[in-house]
């Protein structure tokens, strides 16, 4: 593990930057999370306005803090506007941690996701020495379950009742990632 939570870490890829959010990314995160197709089968509390977002903000600057989470912005190279979130949660060091992702419905289908997590897979096991890297994937959503086994992931069962989402109890499909199937 080369990585030591004092400094955010930029990362890029060919046709991205994830960048640590702030609140100058507010109004990109509005328009993000309150289309009803990219918030489907990704829990988040409903948002009424964009300042309800800077809770949002220092909640990942504390999980940063803490070392118990990541989560970037996804740029194009040269632009400034985030058109996605991607990120870690649930860090446990030199063993395991979750891996979360968004991204605007214009920008979908054209392999931007499958980058950007390329990215932040090497990230995880070359600096943060992960062993393992799970996804949690609601029922139903079958491109994130193609885009994990295209990156290799395995599904490895349903997790019955896992989360409780708007009020009742969902079940999770987990898929996982260790450090010696990976191929970047």
């Amino acid at each position: 593990m080369n990585y030591n939570f004092e400094q955010f870490p930029a990362l890029e890829s060919q046709l991205l930057s994830l960048v640590q959010l702030d609140e100058n990314h507010k109004g990109d995160l509005f328009r993000l999370l309150t289309i009803p197709e990219v918030t489907r089968y990704f829990p988040v509390i409903p948002i009424a306005k964009e300042n309800d977002l800077l809770k949002k903000i220092a909640y990942f600057k504390q999980q940063f803090n803490e070392g118990s989470g990541m989560r970037w912005g996804i740029t194009l190279k040269g632009q400034q506007s985030v058109i996605g979130t991607i990120g870690f949660s649930s860090i446990i060091p030199h063993h395991k941690a979750s891996i979360v992702y968004a991204l605007h419905p214009a920008h979908q289908r054209k392999g931007l996701v499958t980058e950007a997590l390329g990215a932040l897979l090497h990230f995880g096991f070359i600096d943060l020495g992960l062993r393992r890297i799970e996804a949690e994937v609601m029922p139903g959503n079958t491109a994130s379950e193609r885009l994990l086994e295209k990156l290799g992931f395995k599904y490895e069962g349903l997790l019955q009742q896992w989360m409780n989402w708007e009020g009742k109890y969902c079940d999770i499909k987990m898929f996982a990632l260790l450090n010696e199937q990976a191929v970047f």
